[in-house]
């Protein structure tokens, strides 16, 4: 028996070995050490704060579908729950077990059961999930569902919670009212559906105050008390219509908010009606309710607090600090005060929501902590170069002389060489006072730590978010250097997102890098323009600009002026053409344009003249890909990278002849999407050349649905998609040639009607659901191309190109194959070792953007949903830099012996010639 157990053991010494050879795996010392992740919970919608329990905890959900806990002393994330996304998701009611107006949470357990509830939250409409979670680890105790009948008028219902009964309100516009009643952790009807008749409800002029379904119709409130047997019509005159649309005051049963002041639905209901203010909470100090409320004043957030009957106002509870713009507009959410002898009001936390996405927690007129959530809906992004050291600065300044000067140091050798003696003269006289002690300040960039590295993998990492907020974040780090707020812009009519772009780049010493975000305003809809500095934030080049129309389409100009700015070229609803900066209107002249119609599935082209100091546009071309029905809507367009690099022209073939890639500049793929009574979807595919208007190649696919998403590089398009009749996503690719002779090999020209290319295409099954793809981009253009795939777990899959190439061949034989062609097998593998983010899981990752770094071997990559995730990949390995274990000390001896050597070896030679010469 024990001789048994020994082999064993050797058998399975020996399998391990052979295992751990093929491992392939991330070091430990290297994990966050090229990367980092945050984690957000979106926007806020319901706080609650608890100071006083066993445990302090401020429980919150927000408008992204997520509930989580939050450490009230520094603003971690303890847990989170991540719903679905959209209606499913939404949250329709969060109730705290402690602030259920003196209810016994418990009451409403199963018989024989001890079980209540921490926190219950009510999640989606078809069906409707009611859920007790435990506070305290954020797990899931119990849980049932309600399906309702009509699910279509489902997604407009409504719940609340009193005395351990949740109820279900379902309004029926301009018809009645259903009113069910179940135990809140059972989920058993306590009796009939009550059904209330009420022709006066709309959408749009109702809401529930507690238990008071509320409505206002001119100049009256017209109410229903829900948990009444018999339910009265309850009306209360105003005086005068309001012009803000009615809201509820959380925490008291029947007020709400109409034009900044609080409001009763009934007259009995005690509330002070002398607070103005656009944000209210209700509290408890002292075993009094105080309404606190929040405005900002003279660039400072005053908070105070009122005793909710008598208005009385409590002094304990103000609190006055400093409110930088980039916050916005304050809305309170919750407080609550740590109970101590003397009652001061400083153990009072005050959690704040912002309209640039922020959590602000004040404590004794501090901002005790804060959190940037509209990191969790970011929009765009830009790497940035970092400028250049100030020492460094000076030599480049020296070196190039003054922009567009005939007389500058790039004419005069003998000057460039004096300045060139001078300058190392200075630096070395610079960096012996810094040695001593005595040497000039740092810059405030210095200071910062930003400074440009010799591999330009330091960089400057700007992000667009949806609500406004810009950010500017280290890379490396993940420091917030600086934050900006656009208040009252929003994204376009269309759908489409606000740009962020780049007009010029840091590499034009001493001119500072220059960016633009362009949006809508939510006023009158026009266009705003802000620039700024993207390396410290500031305004640049008067900041904002309202435009008086509404914004088109837009371009970037591919020349610079003399101050190195890229002009943006802006198309107004009237085909009217402006450029910013304005002298730079004659740079405009012979550009080609585009726009895209998705409703009537239509694109237009034209030409932009500059004649008589005046822009103009011409219509060129007109595209209708609405099918014969007029169905069709276009839901993708995708162009390629402008800043991509193509290295090689052409694919070598077994024979050893080259076949040529279809390089088009201006190709631009369009996807529409129909539906179909016998293939129920439809999806067509259109290669489209913007300049020349002409379809290069269309396809359709049967039974294929969204969500699409798209890469378009170099000759390739790949597209992931969901095909309905198998039930499964694919992701099909398609490559484009001219063949073996290339039509011209310097300049494309669109309008010379270049032949139609090749087209190789093929599909692949992939075992994830997609939600955003990517292609790698470097410097030149030289390293491989791989695409990377986000999914629905989080991760992000590096698949090399190799594995997505059409080309593929059926056949396994070597015989006649191309070199790295593999044979073709339709599942693509999803190994763990090429997810980038190992462990680190993106919540809802749909956003991937790439950018190359001064390595052309290496990619830097953000990846963003709900978290946001930066780290830098190599495709085909780091193979212009030296490995971090490389032995300097080993390399150095050999170097040195070699050179010993060979000197030795030289006068042992010459000797030896010597001699021979003298005999």
């Amino acid at each position: 028996m024990f001789s048994q157990n020994k082999g064993l053991a050797k058998l399975l010494s020996v399998f391990m070995l052979v295992v751990i050879g093929t491992v392939n795996c991330l070091y430990e010392d290297q994990i966050k050490k090229f990367d980092w992740r945050t984690t957000q919970i979106g926007r806020l919608d319901q706080a609650y704060v608890e100071l006083n329990g066993f445990q302090p905890r401020l429980l919150v959900s927000t408008k992204e579908n997520v509930i989580a806990s939050l450490c009230p002393k520094s603003g971690e994330v303890l847990w989170r729950q991540v719903f679905e996304t959209g209606p499913r998701g939404s949250i329709k009611l969060m109730q705290l077990s402690s602030a259920s107006s003196g209810a016994d949470a418990t009451a409403a357990a199963r018989p024989g059961s001890a079980h209540g509830f921490d926190l219950l939250t009510v999640q989606g409409h078809a069906p409707a999930l009611i859920r007790g979670w435990n506070a305290n680890t954020g797990n899931l105790e119990w849980e049932w569902s309600l399906m309702p009948l009509q699910t279509e008028k489902a997604l407009s219902s409504m719940w609340f919670y009193q005395n351990a009964m949740i109820y279900h309100v379902l309004p029926v516009w301009k018809s009645h009212l259903e009113v069910t009643p179940y135990f809140a952790t059972s989920g058993q009807a306590t009796g009939n559906t009550a059904k209330i008749t009420a022709p006066w409800i709309s959408e749009e002029k109702c809401i529930l105050a507690g238990t008071y379904f509320t409505c206002i119709e001119g100049s009256q409130l017209i109410s229903l008390d829900l948990t009444a047997n018999q339910p009265q019509v309850i009306s209360k005159a105003l005086g005068e219509t309001p012009v803000k649309p009615i809201r509820a005051m959380e925490g008291i049963n029947g007020v709400i908010v109409v034009d900044d002041k609080l409001v009763g639905v009934k007259d009995d209901i005690p509330v002070c009606n002398a607070l103005r203010g656009n944000s209210f909470t209700l509290g408890r100090f002292n075993n009094q309710n105080v309404i606190v409320t929040a405005n900002v004043k003279d660039k400072y957030l005053n908070i105070d607090g009122y005793i909710s009957e008598s208005c009385q106002q409590i002094t304990e509870l103000t609190n006055s600090m400093p409110y930088p713009d980039h916050y916005g507009s304050p809305v309170i959410k919750s407080f609550d005060c740590k109970m101590n002898r003397n009652n001061d009001g400083k153990g009072c936390l005050f959690i704040t929501d912002t309209s640039d996405d922020s959590i602000l927690a004040v404590q004794q007129s501090k901002s005790r902590w804060t959190r940037s959530e509209a990191l969790a809906n970011i929009i765009a992004t830009e790497f940035i170069d970092l400028p250049l050291a100030d020492s460094e600065g000076e030599l480049e300044k020296e070196m190039k002389g003054k922009a567009g000067d005939d007389t500058s140091l790039e004419t005069d050798i003998v000057s460039a060489f004096i300045h060139r003696i001078s300058s190392q003269v200075l630096h070395f006289k610079s960096l012996l006072l810094h040695v001593i002690g005595l040497g000039s300040k740092p810059s405030a960039t210095q200071k910062a730590g930003l400074v440009r590295d010799a591999f330009g993998l330091h960089k400057m990492l700007v992000i667009l978010t949806k609500s406004g907020k810009v950010f500017g974040i280290d890379n490396m780090s993940g420091k917030q250097h600086w934050q900006l707020y656009l208040d009252n812009v929003e994204e376009f009519s269309n759908g489409e997102q606000m740009r962020l772009l780049i007009q010029r780049t840091s590499k034009h010493f001493p001119l500072h890098a220059l960016c633009m975000v362009v949006a809508k305003d939510k006023t009158t809809g026009n266009g705003v323009l802000y620039r700024f500095n993207p390396i410290t934030g500031q305004p640049a080049e008067g900041g904002l600009l309202q435009l008086n129309y509404q914004i088109k389409q837009l371009s970037m100009l591919p020349e610079t002026d003399t101050d190195f700015v890229k002009g943006i070229l802006i198309m107004d609803s009237n085909n009217k053409v402006q450029v910013y900066p304005e002298h730079a209107k004659s740079k405009a002249n012979g550009l080609y344009m585009y726009t895209a119609n998705k409703a009537t599935g239509s694109l237009n082209g034209f030409y932009v003249k500059y004649e008589n100091s005046q822009l103009t546009t011409l219509p060129l071309w007109s595209v209708d890909l609405s099918g014969h029905n007029g169905d069709h809507q276009i839901i993708s367009v995708a162009s390629k990278n402008p800043i991509e690099t193509v290295h090689s022209q052409g694919r070598v073939m077994p024979d050893r002849s080259v076949l040529y890639k279809y390089i088009n500049p201006n190709l631009v793929a369009v996807f529409t999407q129909a539906s179909d009574s016998i293939h129920k979807y439809l999806l067509n595919v259109y290669l489209i050349d913007v300049v020349s208007g002409s379809v290069v190649f269309s396809m359709m696919h049967r039974k294929v649905r969204p969500p699409l998403h798209v890469v378009h590089s170099e000759n390739w398009l790949a597209y992931a998609h969901y095909n309905d009749k198998v039930r499964r996503t694919e992701i099909t690719t398609i490559e484009l040639y001219e063949g073996k002779t290339q039509a011209n090999s310097t300049v494309w020209s669109s309008l010379r009607a270049p032949p139609m290319p090749l087209v190789e295409r093929q599909t692949y099954i992939i075992p994830t659901l997609v939600t955003s793809m990517r292609e790698t981009i470097t410097e030149r253009g030289i390293t491989s191309k791989d695409v990377l795939i986000g999914t629905a777990s989080g991760s992000i899959v590096e698949l090399p190109w190799a594995l997505l190439d059409p080309r593929r061949p059926i056949s396994s034989s070597s015989n006649g194959r191309e070199e790295g062609a593999m044979p073709y097998i339709p599942e693509l593998p999803l190994p763990t070792e090429n997810m980038i983010n190992y462990n680190q899981t993106i919540s809802r990752l749909n956003y991937i953007y790439t950018a190359p770094s001064g390595l052309e071997s290496t990619c830097l990559v953000v990846a963003a949903g709900l978290d946001m995730f930066v780290t830098r990949i190599s495709p085909s390995k780091t193979y212009d830099l030296l490995k971090e274990d490389f032995d300097y000390i080993l390399i150095s001896i050999v170097l040195v012996v070699l050179t010993t050597g060979s000197l030795v070896a030289k006068h042992l030679a010459s000797r030896k010639s010597l001699k021979q010469a003298w005999k």
